[in-house]
């Protein structure tokens, strides 16, 4: 069954759809994806056979692209989120830019063998549901 979600960059300035079934939601701890996440591991999901479709902003979308990779990252010129792509394998979609929730899991973590040391025992930490008092 075929689906469609929405999404957009944190300041609104390009926002999409994307109409077809995620096929994977990969957890990337590579060293190129932590830095442009900022985070620990980057979140996508990835749509082999979609369609993306920006609704407005596609002048705001800006790629990096690193020489000899596979590393391609579109990003929005005026907040800097992370958008999706198309490459060769289908549409890429940062997970957190979708507005729409998604029924999939997570169904691997990749290069994991590269993740940073102070991600051990993040289960551990304590957990609020908003700022810390």
């Amino acid at each position: 069954m075929t689906s469609k979600h929405s999404g957009s960059c944190l300041c609104g300035a390009v926002t999409f759809e994307i109409e077809g079934t995620f096929d994977r939601f990969m957890l990337c701890h590579c060293s190129r994806c932590r830095k442009f996440s900022g985070t620990a591991h980057a979140s996508n999901l990835f749509c082999d056979t979609g369609t993306l479709t920006f609704l407005s902003g596609e002048e705001k979308i800006r790629h990096f692209d690193v020489p000899g990779t596979r590393f391609l990252k579109a990003f929005c010129a005026d907040c800097g989120s992370p958008l999706p792509r198309v490459r060769g394998e289908g549409v890429a979609v940062p997970a957190g830019c979708l507005d729409t929730p998604v029924d999939i899991a997570p169904t691997a973590h990749i290069f994991f063998c590269d993740r940073a040391n102070w991600e051990e025992g993040l289960d551990a930490c304590p957990k609020f549901d908003g700022y810390p008092k």
